[in-house]
């Protein structure tokens, strides 16, 4: 009979200097049964940098649905699991939250090991409002759930958090200069690391910047949210005409179809009634 259940720790890893990991989690992985990491190749590099020795599975996007399950059972046998992603906290951005409500539901204690994030960090120096602010992440890879994304924050007031990569970096600054209109915006590169940098301006100067000059390294990219000074000026009489609401989205690009449901929703409408007033104005103006 055990006597009791093993414990699951989440735990953070560096997202680029070594000497931001913690003494706690240095312990913790030390004293772990077994280290669940996104990729076992970067994590072992990590664990004989602290001369770490607890062995290591894999746990990812790919293998979760498998995985999971057999790493409950270990937590339920007694055996304590430590979950690390290849940076920064597990479950922001990765599968790790899926392990957490696996193991929530079968009663096991999860515990947090705190330190670095990328999210976090680039907020808190980007001189933008972090009273209240949104993470996104990643946006969807999906051109119709991007697009869908992006007009539902086109009204979000608070400071905005994305993660990119070098790689779709211009486009994302594209797409979210289209859509928001002028906002500033902070893209933080590389950080903790030897070349980290703020780039900071609008989302339409950095679009520029990185015409200029190739992107290099991850990106968190931090964007102002819509004043009442901004949403006055981007969509005039947004606030009194449903039909200029869905004009104003279909302007920066998106469907038809995706403006209207981003309308109904921001207005509380039924999708049907919105479509409706749109269909009327175009057979008046035929």
């Amino acid at each position: 009979m055990i006597e009791k259940l093993g414990i699951l720790y989440l735990c953070a890893t560096p997202i680029g200097n070594l000497e931001d990991m913690t003494y706690r989690a240095v312990r913790v992985l030390g004293e772990v049964g077994l280290i669940a990491a996104e990729d076992t190749r970067h994590t072992r590099k990590l664990l004989s940098h602290f001369d770490i020795h607890t062995r290591l599975i894999s746990y990812h996007e790919h293998n979760k649905i498998e995985r999971g399950p057999e790493i409950i059972e270990r937590l339920l046998a007694g055996e304590d699991v430590a979950v690390v992603s290849d940076a920064g906290l597990p479950g922001i951005s990765d599968p790790g939250s899926d392990l957490v409500v696996l193991a929530i539901e079968a009663g096991i204690t999860v515990i947090p090991l705190p330190g670095a994030n990328a999210a976090l960090s680039a907020l808190v120096c980007s001189g933008l409002d972090t009273t209240l602010f949104t993470f996104i992440g990643f946006l969807p890879k999906g051109k119709k759930k991007r697009r869908e994304l992006i007009a539902s924050l086109v009204n979000n007031p608070y400071t905005m958090v994305f993660y990119e990569s070098p790689h779709h970096i211009k486009t994302t600054l594209s797409e979210l200069s289209n859509a928001l209109g002028e906002r500033p915006a902070v893209a933080a590169r590389e950080l903790t690391k030897k070349f980290e940098e703020f780039i900071r301006g609008t989302l339409e100067s950095l679009g520029t910047h990185f015409s200029q000059n190739d992107p290099r390294g991850e990106f968190t990219l931090i964007v102002g949210g819509q004043s009442e000074c901004q949403k006055t000026e981007l969509v005039p009489e947004a606030q009194l005409s449903v039909l200029d609401g869905v004009a104003a989205l279909i302007a920066t690009g998106i469907t038809k179809k995706d403006a209207i449901k981003t309308i109904a929703q921001q207005r509380g409408l039924p999708k049907r009634e919105v479509y409706q007033a749109v269909l009327e104005k175009d057979s008046s103006e035929m």
